[in-house]
């Protein structure tokens, strides 16, 4: 199956950036990935989650957070810290399962538990937050870079009626996280009607195999030998297209 007038994919090269120090607040992630790696136009560059956290300051202190009535409630019922919860809410613009655990919809609209909050690769009483908006992170980044190279930031997150957690992107900037195969034919000759092909999802998720989960000491990925995938797009489904939101928004209010 392929589309005619698409760009076909013959081989790809995936490069760990290694060499990179602990990222701290104020980094410029362009110039520690580019003084350790010599990129290309064109070459892709995935970055986790957590080292765009760390460089723009997202780190906060468990005990600035006063926890309210609702995580109180939920942190009783889940057995967790209710600071912890109230984290979680501060950084949710609806709460779609609040058990057996918290399901949620950040802010940038990326649906996830516990709001991608990480409580691991910082120091004990501290948490990680996601980038406030990631797109726009991976934007500052690219503009930052001295070649032509889109970027892609990753994190991890579960899926339903699977086991593992898997790589997905979370914010993207120079390419489309999309490809649309709708009016493409099959080997068949039958013209596709509804394929969209998540391939930002996929190019992270080759990356996060390299990545690794156990730290954050390698936290880029370079990809090379893709062709550009342009135009626009998203991988968050609207809200009135998500039958599944739906039917959890309603479990919730039960």
């Amino acid at each position: 199956m392929g589309k005619e007038d698409g760009p076909m994919i013959e081989s790809v090269c995936l490069h760990l950036v290694r060499g990179l120090p602990v990222i701290e607040e104020g980094d410029s992630l362009a110039d520690l990935i580019q003084s350790r790696f010599e990129l290309l136009d064109g070459d892709l560059v995935c970055i986790a989650s957590t080292v765009v956290s760390k460089s723009e300051g997202r780190v906060r202190e468990l005990s600035s957070y006063t926890p309210g009535e609702r995580a109180l409630k939920i942190a009783k019922d889940l057995g967790k810290d209710p600071r912890f919860v109230q984290a979680v809410l501060e950084e949710s613009a609806e709460i779609l399962l609040d058990r057996p655990f918290l399901l949620v919809v950040t802010r940038f609209g990326h649906v996830c538990v516990n709001a991608g909050i990480d409580q691991s690769n910082v120091p004990a009483g501290r948490i990680l937050l996601l980038p406030e908006n990631p797109s726009l992170s991976a934007d500052r980044i690219r503009s930052e870079l001295s070649r032509d190279c889109p970027v892609i930031i990753t994190d991890t997150c579960g899926r339903p009626f699977r086991f593992g957690v898997a790589g997905v992107a979370i914010g993207w900037s120079g390419l489309s996280p999309i490809r649309d195969w709708r009016g493409a034919s099959d080997i068949h000759g039958r013209k596709l009607e509804i394929t969209l092909e998540a391939v930002a999802d996929e190019i992270a998720g080759m990356a996060n195999l390299l990545m690794g989960e156990a730290g954050d000491s390698t936290p880029v990925v370079v990809v090379r030998g893709l062709p550009r995938f342009d135009g626009d797009g998203s991988v968050f489904m609207p809200e009135k297209q998500d039958v599944i939101r739906a039917i959890l928004s309603k479990c919730n209010e039960a």
